[in-house]
């Protein structure tokens, strides 16, 4: 009776450390500003944009397009090419804005960053306005159209 409830005891030590190795999470990092998507597929709805760097945590590692991840209280999918095990050493030249960041809700439901001036092109922008705000738009109709009109498409 001593040898069998060793050995259930045994079984069961390995069962449950081998449940905790797969249930650790594993960091990540994105290595540019990155969209955390509600579906695994392009077209699904934005929920928020992780910024280049940002540490995030998923459940399991793998070889698939698209990886679900938790950020900030999020839980979607990421593209996981964008996603690399080493955290992205900062760029020498940091481009902040020149002026107030503000932001608006698009026809297709997304949030996106309002036209704001910056002193060269941030990343992730798509045209720079006559007025010499850079425009984040995400479709070609409207963009600039309160500051000008667009002065070159990027």
């Amino acid at each position: 009776m001593n040898r069998i409830r060793k050995i259930i005891l045994t079984v069961a030590f390995i069962f449950l450390t081998i449940a905790s190795v797969y249930s650790q999470n594993i960091i990540k990092y994105t290595s540019t500003g990155l969209n955390l998507r509600r579906a695994d597929n392009i077209k699904s709805k934005v929920l928020v944009v992780i910024p280049k760097g940002t540490p995030v945590t998923i459940a399991k590692d793998c070889d698939c397009e698209w990886i679900r991840v938790s950020y900030k209280g999020y839980v979607g999918y990421v593209a996981s090419k964008y996603l690399t095990k080493q955290k992205p050493t900062p760029t020498t030249k940091s481009i902040s804005p020149t002026s107030p960041v503000r932001y608006y809700t698009n026809s297709y439901g997304e949030r996106v960053q309002s036209p704001t001036k910056y002193d060269s092109a941030p990343a992730g922008a798509t045209a720079l306005c006559r007025d010499g705000t850079y425009s984040f738009s995400r479709n070609r109709r409207g963009t600039c159209s309160h500051h000008g009109g667009v002065a070159k498409w990027l």
